[in-house]
């Protein structure tokens, strides 16, 4: 079963985004803010790129002058939390904290 067919419980969505400080929302989508410049900010979504396209996956992306909110949902399951949405949520935290994020 591919990632984006997994499909997260709301039942089970708490303990998993726990695993994940920074991280929140409900079953129709997780987000988070990184407390970068627009500068780092920029350089971050320069990051994500390769890591949608090789998970063919899509973030929302909205690059503020402080910061950059990151918005997840699988589209193709519904518009509902998958097991895709947090692989992604994973990496992009390791993206983050690759660049200096606080908490990244």
């Amino acid at each position: 079963m591919a990632l984006r067919d997994e499909v997260i419980p709301a039942g089970e969505l708490a303990g998993r985004l726990a695993a994940l400080p920074g991280w929140q929302g409900g079953t129709a989508g997780i987000e988070r803010t990184y407390p970068l410049g627009w500068d780092a900010a920029a350089a971050m979504v320069a990051e994500v790129f390769p890591l949608a396209v090789a998970l063919a996956h899509r973030p929302d992306l909205d690059v503020r002058w402080a910061g950059l909110r990151v918005f997840l949902t699988t589209h193709t399951a519904g518009d509902v939390v998958t097991e895709l949405d947090l692989v992604t949520a994973a990496r992009l935290d390791l993206i983050a904290a690759a660049l200096g994020a606080p908490g990244g």
